[in-house]
């Protein structure tokens, strides 16, 4: 898929939208290459952190939703960090007309550390327009969930979700 092609797999509900986060969450930015290479090593330092409390905590038999909670966070975290690692080491730069290719003879868009994550879920769930009397925003259209992510990503969100919503079940001890 080229960047920004979009392929409906169930009608206007679920679409496959290919597009390259640049960073962090939502596609925002940190400063730059250096930023970029920041947060690469802080995600890593944060991998390595969880990686060694899920064994230690495994080791004291704590409750099998903090395993799997952490577990799932860690996973998506390592996803992640291998798709930014790497990606812009083996694909060229993708553009809206054209698809990347793999290990081009031209030359690869980045360095390690450096690389893109790929995002491809989409779930518009609702669209909509605002109603005309609403301040700043009136007769506008909007889409009630907007964020495309990867799977990476919801395993990170449904773990943290899971700490949130059943703190009580998970942190027993």
């Amino acid at each position: 898929m080229h960047l920004g092609q979009e392929t409906n797999v169930m009608g206007d509900w679920f679409i496959l939208h290919f597009t390259e986060n640049y960073g962090m969450a939502f596609g925002f930015q940190f400063a730059g290459e250096f930023g970029k290479l920041f947060l690469s090593i802080f995600r890593i330092l944060a991998i390595i952190a969880i990686g060694i409390y899920i064994y230690k905590i495994s080791q004291k038999k704590h409750s099998t939703g903090l395993l799997i909670s952490l577990s799932l966070i860690f996973a998506g975290a390592l996803g992640n960090i291998i798709d930014s690692a790497f990606y812009g080491l083996i694909f060229s730069e993708s553009n809206f007309h054209q698809v990347a290719s793999f290990m081009p003879d031209d030359g690869v868009y980045g360095t390690f550390l450096h690389g893109k994550v790929v995002d491809m879920f989409y779930f518009p769930v609702l669209k909509g327009t605002f109603p005309s009397w609403l301040p700043f925003w009136g007769s506008e259209r909007f889409i009630f969930f907007r964020p495309v992510f990867n799977i990476a990503d919801s395993a990170i969100t449904i773990g943290v979700f899971i700490l949130l919503f059943f703190q009580r079940k998970v942190f027993t001890k």
